[in-house]
């Protein structure tokens, strides 16, 4: 057993000497000025606590510790430290507890410190800092934090006692606004006990950089001094109390000695110091626990005054994306959707680090060239819009927005023709090419070649991808708005869903084919390596970088398969159901309009085939974003950034790469925005003008479908209405289902009542018996693979989560939009 060790010895951790000896340790050994001083172990505290223990553990009774006497062989070895220290020098005697001084909870104050001590007073003292271990305060507090009894043992710090004329606390990140750019010095005459335990308004004195910014001069009426037996409180003297204690250069000295302490721990430090004889001396520093953390505003929703969808790639983009995936996300944009764009005027925004797109822009432009009655087209895509919503439009005149996106989209029209040549040949290749992208990444052994690498095969790769979906997108859009509306005039609601599926029949839908492989696996016709490669790279999180593909993630896998056990009907079965009824809705369509079979046969097939495209290379987009996850998780690997790779935009992951450097201070506020925001709900559909999304979830009243920062709008309608995006009429009980993870949740024949959805959910729809979402138009996600799939579907109601609730016993009515609430 070892009694005691000195001050700095490496042995003294956390479970030896408790937080504070170890703190204290940990800052001689730094070469930090900590007066001289020893520990006493928790090994000393357990062997003088045995005999009685149990009794202890039973009643809590601190007195126990002063019926009993210190062993002579403890009691022996601490006066010899003592004595190494000097002749009846006065020290200081405080407790370390080995739950104590922690990054997430601090138990400063919760045991006692004992001051002044000399001589045989030590064993003393020692015994009640044990015993402190043991008081009603500390006994709370541990079962306050779910800390028990028997884990804690309680060592002791001797340290010399410094002969202070002015003592206090430093902060080295600002404790009230989490500014790590700020140093807080607290500042008061004498000792430091009465700053601490909160007997006097210190000076407080803000230092950045090499500037005192600011300084608020406290009363100090008191101060703690030495006695010959002790210490006591008495008034400061009149010519000191509005003296200030601390000149700037001393405060800037401290600070200093401050940042030596930060970059130790690597984490914001509260400090308390001494000084004496004009020198500083540290006799004690933690962790700052609950500082507000700084953090940036990701808002482009201030940029102007203009109208945000989440709908449609939103869908698609349902996370708070790291800078790294909003970087990728961007380029994503500018390659794939840039002819809905007018130079100046950013087509998407990140608001509160969620995906929006400007509709402001798109609808200006459509308003600027006579295509107001194309605006349908636009809610097809991105969800209604309300009806006596004023859209802010763009300041600019016909003639300008004209003259600025006229040669863009004739520059877009030559790409498109020349694209969709090559596309095809893309097709074949992609999935071959990012497997060995992929595996020349995890090859790469130096961070400039990965930076090399980047612009030489990876970024020209990705924006292939791009424009091969901007050149499907646009080869049918016409077609998909214009085939759709003339088949629901011409055989309504029910016969025109049922006509326009089969997209899957002339080769595998891209939506489905997550539950088409999975069926496949569970059959054992395919291996879950196949599997992977196939598959792996599509799921509800495809775009954030950070998050693991399917494809690496076995228990994913595992966790669908399972789900698979309770499909209420398996996926081939309901696709057979669907043709069945398209067949028969082909046949009725032939009946009416025998002469019209043929050409609006051609004109479906078109339908399929830029649905199949589209989703194709939607598909694909998601592989090379697989790639793009593969290079920013090698680039933490070789520049040993980590996991801190994602917290960096592009170009400052390739700087890093080749040599540059970036601030930690940068990454922790990164990190700390992105928490903030991902703990938020999900924000409103539309967003009009300026938005706080922190302010927004602190409202009882928020809205989900819009919120309009120019105030009123229409309340909030009591019923649930929205696209018909699958025919046919169910009741069953709703289950509102947050996101993806909680599907296990949905039973078979219950009805899926969620947010959004995108190929991630797809596992779970066959288990659904109806599909309601607040968020989605007909050709998203949902309505796409419900209707493949015959299952009743509304969607982009913009409020069934706000009216609906776990539970509830509701009628679904694909044909007419409509949710109604069962009694």
């Amino acid at each position: 057993m070892r009694v005691v060790l000195p001050l700095e010895d490496s042995a003294a951790d956390l479970a030896t000497v408790g937080g504070k000896g170890a703190s204290l340790a940990r800052l001689t050994r730094a070469g930090l000025p900590v007066p001289p001083g020893f520990h006493i172990t928790t090994e000393a505290y357990r062997e003088f606590v045995a005999p009685f223990l149990a009794e202890l553990l039973r009643t809590r009774d601190a007195g126990l510790f002063l019926r009993h006497d210190v062993p002579e062989p403890i009691a022996a070895e601490i006066r010899e430290a003592y004595a190494e220290l000097g002749s009846d020098v006065a020290v200081a005697v405080r407790s370390s507890a080995t739950a104590e001084d922690l990054p997430d909870m601090s138990f400063a104050g919760q045991q006692d410190t004992y001051l002044n001590i000399r001589g045989d007073g030590l064993l003393e003292a020692v015994r009640r800092c044990w015993a402190s271990l043991w008081n009603e305060r500390a006994v709370a507090y541990r079962e306050h934090n779910g800390v028990p009894h028997d884990d804690v043992a309680l060592a002791v710090v001797v340290q010399e006692l410094v002969d202070a004329d002015a003592a206090g606390i430093m902060f080295t990140a600002n404790p009230v606004t989490g500014d790590r750019g700020e140093t807080v010095v607290n500042a008061s005459w004498g000792l430091g006990e009465a700053v601490v335990g909160g007997q006097v308004t210190p000076d407080t004195l803000t230092v950045s950089g090499n500037t005192v910014t600011s300084v608020v001069l406290g009363d100090k009426s008191v101060m703690t001094v030495r006695t010959a037996d002790g210490t006591r409180e008495e008034p400061v003297p009149a010519d000191l109390r509005a003296r200030q204690v601390l000149d700037d250069a001393q405060a800037v000295r401290l600070a200093r000695l401050g940042e030596r302490i930060e970059h130790l721990y690597g984490t914001p430090m509260d400090v308390e110091w001494a000084r004496s004889g004009g020198e500083f001396l540290i006799v004690q520093a933690r962790p700052i626990t609950r500082i507000k953390r700084q953090v940036e505003e990701w808002n482009d929703s201030l940029k102007g005054d203009y109208l945000w969808t989440a709908g449609n790639l939103g869908e698609a983009i349902p996370d708070v994306m790291t800078p790294a995936t909003w970087s990728f996300v961007r380029l994503f944009i500018e390659e794939a959707m840039s002819a809905t764009a007018v130079p100046g005027f950013d087509l998407v925004g990140n608001i509160g680090g969620r995906f929006y797109m400007n509709l402001s822009v798109v609808i200006t432009i459509a308003r600027a060239l006579g295509m107001q009655s194309r605006l349908g087209a636009v809610e097809q895509v991105f969800g209604k819009l309300p009806k006596d919503l004023d859209v802010p439009l763009l300041d600019l005149s016909r003639w300008e927005i004209i003259k600025r996106t006229l040669p863009l989209a004739v520059g877009i029209q030559r790409r498109v023709r020349a694209n969709l040549k090559g596309m095809r040949p893309f097709l074949a290749t992609s999935r071959r090419q990012c497997e060995e992208l992929r595996a020349t990444v995890a090859a790469t052994a130096d961070p400039a070649e990965l930076a090399a690498l980047w612009s030489r095969e990876i970024e020209p790769h990705m924006v292939t991808a791009c424009r091969m979906l901007e050149a499907a997108g646009r080869q049918g859009g016409a077609t998909l708005v214009w085939t759709r509306d003339k088949l629901r005039k011409l055989m309504g609601e029910v016969d025109s869903e049922a006509m326009l599926t089969g997209v899957n029949s002339d080769g595998e839908l891209a939506s489905l084919g997550p539950i088409l492989g999975l069926t496949r696996l569970a059959a054992g016709e395919i291996t879950r390596e196949e599997f992977a490669l196939g598959y792996g790279h599509r799921g509800p999180h495809e775009f954030e970088v950070s998050i693991a593909r399917p494809g690496e993630d076995q228990a994913w896998i595992d966790a669908q398969l399972a789900g698979l056990r309770d499909l209420r009907a398996d996926t081939a079965a309901l696709l057979a159901k669907q043709a069945k009824a398209r067949d028969e809705a082909w046949a009725r369509f032939a009946g009416k309009y025998p002469r019209k079979v043929a050409k609006m046969r051609a004109r479906v097939r078109r339908w399929n085939a830029v649905v199949r495209d589209r989703e194709d290379t939607r598909s694909e987009n998601m592989r090379a974003f697989w790639v793009l996850r593969a290079f920013v998780v090698r680039a933490g690997e070789l520049t040993g950034l980590g996991d801190d790779a994602f917290f960096l935009y592009l170009d400052e992951l390739l700087s890093v790469l080749r040599g540059g450097a970036v601030s930690s201070d940068r990454i922790e506020v990164r990190r700390a925005t992105h928490e903030q925001y991902a703990a938020l709900p999900p924000y409103p559909t539309l967003i009009v003008g300026h938005f706080d999304p922190v302010r927004w979830a602190a409202d009882p009243d928020r809205r989900s479908d819009i919120y309009d920062a120019r105030g009123g709008g229409a309340p909030v309608s009591d019923t649930v209405t929205g696209f018909p995006g699958a025919p046919g009429v169910v009741e069953g009980v709703a289950r509102v289902i947050a996101s993806p993870e909680e599907g296990d949740r949905l039973k078979p024949g219950e009805i899926l009542v969620t947010t959004l959805t995108n190929v991630g959910w797809t596992p779970m729809f066959p288990r659904a018996a109806a599909v309601v979402t607040d968020m989605g138009a007909p050709l998203s996600h949902a309505s796409i693979v419900a209707r493949e799939l015959g299952i009743p579907a509304v969607v982009g109601t913009g409020n069934a989560t706000m009216r609906l609730h776990d539970g509830d016993r509701i009628r679904v009515d694909g044909e007419r939009g409509t949710v109604e609430l069962l009694e």
